[in-house]
């Protein structure tokens, strides 16, 4: 089955008209009897909307309920069953309610286009993915709602819904897009006339877009080559020269001239890789084509005229802007040069042949890109002009028993070692030099510059052809045993970047000093901008911050690096100690996008560090809610029907029945409100806030209160608290409250008839407090869990509370200073420890009872 064909509707802001274009169509098409349906259409209220939908199938919604409330959705299985030739389906970018099929209406719809039925929908400019944050940025209101560009790009049809700022503004006055109380806030915020102004030039541009893919698949299909001028595009072309910048600069006024017009600056390299170029000049005049809002092309071509051409046919360019040649009069007669040949071969594309300083003036010789070192080429030098009279010298007295030809052989064995050692040029000049000592010691007439025999002179010929021949192969080789190396270590220093983000080395001090060692720079630095960009920034250090640097003297601006590689709009980095090839740009960029990378992973570990405590409290919050549901009821229900039904005047209670009613309702107050106050230590404990007033204590003080604290449980506790132990350093409120918690807490668990045993003793300048319990005990693998908050372990039922006893105790233990941890009894139960330092008050006095 085909798929369907998708129409779009596209408005800058609310109100333009969107649903009534599409229901316009709609009706259209159903005049001209074609099978249209209503799948969902959003009216708000506006009745001329309403009455466009008057007499059209309606496809009835899917309802759901999401949190009590009840919602209508499209309904995509009736729409796909219903079969229709068109479907009408409003707002593409609309989200779901939670529970359908699809998180996003545009789901719904491709789901729909699949079933091979053709679907026309609306959507606004705000909603692009893509521009969502411009639209937040010039409204200052947050898209919540989006829908992939990509989706809206695809469709076989996107229509621009227009209507200038004015006549929207009118239209919500006039009561036609909001509710008339809604009018006045709308106008006086999302509605300015700047904003209008903004979104509506934002859909224009993005239908343009639009606009020019379509163009160019129509051209791309029907083979078309020629340039057609429905926009204009520049195209400046850049040698690396120093002519660039008053190139661009030119290139750069001609497409200002036109409104919306594109400027692409282009560089053609050698497909040998042998460019001429000045990297340094050329990643100059990169940086200038990007101030300047062009966008900076390169391409491969040794036919560079043709290469160009290519180019800019293929970018439907409508100009090309060429420099003045910088060769010299003499040159341009051997060849006509890019300019011209650029020009003849045009055809309906404007040529600039741009006039500039350096015009016929020569070119000046770009730096060496020689193949050998120094050292090596001054060896060649020395050999030639050393090596080939010592050869002749030797040679001469063997001339009557040797042929030219075998002391042709020994010149050029001469010449190939000349080019092994320092290349092309000294092996040249040893080949021209060889040949004129041939001539003058070894060709008849001898000691003379005449040749007599012409197959001699052919000879000498031959040999200095193929002496230059060879000193260029063995030159070529050792360019590419040069270029294979650098390529080698290039991909060594890749490998080990990707080696490096596969471990996890993320850390951007290692990865700046990584970089500052691989091209032995003096520095190297991060730098992220502080505010909005600026014409004049690049140079001016408060604009900048330094993030992370590696090495001395880092930069404080992109202006004063040596190179500069920009990451995105508010990220450079910027390298110092030597001006880096273009060559090496690849890896540096490399390096440059791995920094990004790790800046922001290293800022949202920041983030989620920062996050985690309150996810944390959220956590605790939660599981509070959804554990004292049961638990805080259960009190109050016991304590309300005691008191209730001692306020009853139906039922004459004995003196009996009403001290066990009042007992009920105490004991249910006061687990109430241990309840309560645990809840709230441990909420301000979580949340830092607990006030904690530490000062020496006396245990056999604290103890006895804990265990009146437990009302009827106390009979089932032993405690065994020496009055010669030290007063420990804690808050007394606090300390009773643990004690509480933990007492109460053993007894639980042990079986009845057994009493739970507290002793206490000193350990060095700690106290150690031991509630000893013969309860079933708790696996040593549970040790740490049973402490977590709303846990109960091993509870024989769900309602004997929270499970917040046990956690709120080592938080406040451990807020004291102290520690909270369980161990086996021995045969059978558990034992709590609670662990206390000593006052200073107390350790003092012992230290002066040891000493006398």
């Amino acid at each position: 089955m085909p798929r369907g064909r998708l129409r779009v509707y596209l408005g800058a802001a609310p109100g333009v008209g969107k649903t009534f274009a599409m229901l316009g169509e709609g009706r259209r098409r159903l005049e001209r009897g074609r099978d249209v349906v209503v799948g969902l259409v959003e009216t708000h209220g506006r009745p001329r909307t309403a009455e466009l939908i008057g007499g059209m199938e309606i496809v009835p919604r899917r309802t759901l309920v999401h949190r009590g409330t009840s919602f209508t959705e499209l309904d995509v299985a009736a729409v796909i069953a219903r079969a229709p030739r068109i479907a009408l389906i409003d707002e593409l970018a609309h989200t779901n309610v939670p529970g359908s099929k699809n998180a996003k209406r545009w789901q719904d719809i491709e789901e729909i286009l699949d079933a091979g039925i053709d679907v026309v929908s609306t959507v606004n400019i705000q909603h692009l993915e893509s521009l969502n944050d411009v639209v937040e940025q010039i409204t200052g209101v947050a898209q919540r709602e989006t829908v992939p560009d990509e989706v809206v790009r695809r469709a076989d049809q996107v229509e621009l819904v227009d209507m200038s700022p004015d006549a929207l503004r009118r239209r919500m006055a006039h009561g036609n897009v909001y509710a008339p109380e809604k009018v006045d806030a709308a106008l006086s915020n999302y509605f300015r006339m700047g904003n209008l102004t903004a979104l509506r030039e934002l859909a224009l541009l993005w239908v343009v877009g639009k606009v020019d893919d379509q163009l160019d698949r129509y051209r791309a299909e029907h083979g078309i080559a020629g340039t057609w001028e429905a926009r204009e595009r520049v195209v400046v072309a850049l040698t690396g020269g120093p002519e660039g910048e008053t190139l661009v600069r030119r290139a750069a006024r001609i497409a200002d001239r036109t409104k919306g017009a594109d400027l692409l600056a282009v560089h053609v390299t050698r497909a040998d890789g042998l460019a001429g170029a000045d990297p340094a000049g050329l990643a100059r005049q990169r940086t200038l084509v990007e101030d300047v809002g062009a966008t900076y092309h390169q391409v491969v071509g040794d036919d560079i005229p043709r290469a160009l051409l290519d180019f800019a046919r293929g970018v439907n360019a409508t100009q090309l802007v060429l420099g003045a040649s910088r060769r010299g009069r003499f040159a341009q007669l051997l060849s006509r040069g890019v300019g011209v040949t650029a020009t003849a071969m045009s055809g309906s594309i404007d040529v600039h042949m741009i006039t500039h300083a350096h015009a016929q003036k020569g070119r000046r010789p770009t730096r060496s890109g020689a193949a050998l070192t120094r050292t090596r080429r001054l060896a060649g030098w020395a050999v030639a002009v050393a090596g080939v009279p010592i050869l002749t010298a030797v040679l001469v007295p063997f001339r009557d028993a040797l042929t030219l030809p075998s002391e042709i052989l020994f010149f050029l064995l001469m010449v190939v070692g000349v080019a092994l050692i320092g290349g092309m040029w000294p092996a040249v000049t040893a080949a021209v030099g060889g040949s004129f000592l041939l001539n003058y010691y070894f060709t008849p007439p001898l000691r003379t510059l005449t040749i007599s025999n012409p197959e001699n002179l052919f000879a000498l010929v031959v040999f200095v052809l193929v002496a230059a021949a060879v000193s260029a192969i063995v030159d070529v080789a050792a360019r590419r045993t040069r270029e294979a190396a650098r390529a080698g270590a290039d991909a060594e220093v890749l490998s080990t970047l990707a080696g490096h983000v596969l471990r996890g080395e993320a850390a951007l001090p290692s990865l700046l000093a990584r970089l500052r060692e691989t091209f032995a720079l003096a520095s190297v630095t991060l730098l992220e901008r502080l505010g909005a960009p600026g014409p004049d920034d690049q140079c001016d250090p408060e604009s900048w911050r330094i993030v992370a640097t590696a090495g001395a003297a880092p930069c404080t601006c992109p202006g004063a690096a040596d190179t500069d590689v920009v990451i995105d709009e508010y990220l450079v980095l910027a390298v110092r100690g030597r001006l880096l090839e273009a060559s090496d740009r690849r890896v540096l960029e490399a390096f440059a996008a791995e920094a990004a990378v790790a800046l922001r992973q290293d800022r949202l570990r920041q983030e989620a560090e920062q996050a985690r405590p309150l996810a944390e409290a959220d956590k605790m919050r939660t599981a509070l809610l959804a554990a004292v549901s049961h638990d805080l009821r259960t009190p109050l229900a016991s304590a309300k029907a005691a008191v209730d039904s001692l306020r009853s005047t139906d039922v004459q209670w004995s003196e009996e029945d009403r001290g066990e009613l009042l007992a009920t309702a105490d004991e249910s107050l006061v687990k109430l409100d241990r309840l309560v106050a645990n809840l709230l230590d441990m909420s301000r404990l979580q949340a830092g806030v607990l006030g904690l007033m530490p000062e020496p204590t006396a245990l056999e003080e604290i103890v006895p209160r804990a265990v009146d604290d437990l009302g009827q449980l106390s009979e089932r506790i032993d405690g065994h608290i020496s009055v010669d132990l030290p007063d420990i350093l804690a808050d007394p409120a606090l300390l009773e409250r643990i004690l509480v918690n933990l007492m109460s807490n053993a007894v639980r668990y042990s079986p009845a008839g057994e009493k739970v045993l507290i002793t206490g003793s000193r350990h060095g300048d700690h106290v150690e407090i031991h509630i000893v319990d013969r309860g079933p005990g708790i696996p040593p693998e549970a040790h740490d869990r049973v402490f977590m908050p709303f846990q109960r372990l091993g509870d024989r039922d769900n309602h004997t509370g929270v499970g917040l006893g046990l956690a709120l105790s080592r938080g406040l233990a451990e807020a004291m200073g102290g520690t909270l941890v369980p161990e086996e009894t021995p045969g059978g139960g558990l034992t709590m420890i609670l662990t206390l330092p000593i006052s200073s008050r107390a350790h003092a006095a012992s230290a002066t009872v040891e000493s006398a």
